[in-house]
């Protein structure tokens, strides 16, 4: 597999961005996939990048092993794994374009409801098996499809208002967990091979550097600041979505 300078150009990129979101920086790694297609097809860019992933989780997993919420956890990885199960047994129909579109919404709804809300105090929500699992489960079948699964789940745990590491961690975790179940159907369905790993690998160490960089950032960064940074990139990356989707859409 060869590729030229542009390619690796955006696949390191892209790789950043994901160690970043493992290390605390939450929805930046949802531009991972369009960074880079610019280079190459979304199937190849998702391929390649699903072994990274699963390498900066475990990174992660060992940065914030004091910070998580369990029961977080134990609801949002068992909804998940009921996504990345329809999102497997979809996969012939369903389109990339769609789900962008639909995630990107999901997450701006839940950036103009917290404008709409202004300053005024709402009490935050505990976790909870219904909204978990929905959320959960659409979490679990957009990272399936297109490693977003980010604005779901802060559709869900952002109205917890945990503290900045706790947030982080738990992400950190329950994406730890889905991204290792994704690479058995991933496989199967063609999207990891041989030659897709070893690009992974060259790009790992990438990765690596950017989880430091998010979790030191993360670490030192005012609570109100780091909080304020996830809406704003929430935004930001739901309009993102949006307009990747509506740009395939239009295409068919």
């Amino acid at each position: 597999m060869h590729f030229d300078i542009w390619f690796w150009l955006c696949a390191a990129a892209a790789s950043f961005l994901v160690g970043a979101s493992k290390g605390g920086l939450q929805g930046v790694g949802v531009l991972s996939v369009p960074v880079m297609a610019l280079a190459t097809s979304p199937v190849v860019a998702a391929g390649i990048l699903l072994p990274i992933l699963v390498v900066s989780d475990w990174y992660g997993l060992w940065m914030f092993r004091k910070h998580y919420d369990m029961r977080n956890i134990k609801i949002m990885v068992a909804a998940g794994i009921i996504g990345i199960l329809i999102g497997w047994a979809t996969a012939s129909i369903t389109s990339d374009d769609l789900v962008k579109f639909v995630v990107g919404v999901i997450g701006l709804s839940y950036f103009v409801d917290g404008l709409l809300k202004g300053k005024r105090v709402i009490e935050a929500k505990p976790a909870d098996l219904p909204r978990g699992f929905f959320w959960g489960t659409i979490a679990g079948f957009t990272s399936f499809v297109a490693h977003a699964g980010g604005p779901p789940y802060q559709m869900y745990v952002l109205p917890q208002k945990l503290d900045k590491m706790t947030y982080a961690g738990t992400a950190t975790i329950v994406f730890a967990v889905i991204n290792f179940l994704k690479l058995p159907p991933y496989w199967m369905l063609g999207q990891i091979n041989v030659n897709s790993l070893e690009v992974g690998a060259a790009l790992t160490p990438i990765a690596l550097v950017g989880a430091l960089a998010g979790f030191n950032v993360t670490k030192f960064m005012p609570e109100k600041i780091f909080f304020r940074f996830v809406e704003v990139a929430l935004f930001l990356l739901s309009l993102n979505l949006i307009y990747e989707g509506l740009r395939g859409l239009t295409k068919i």
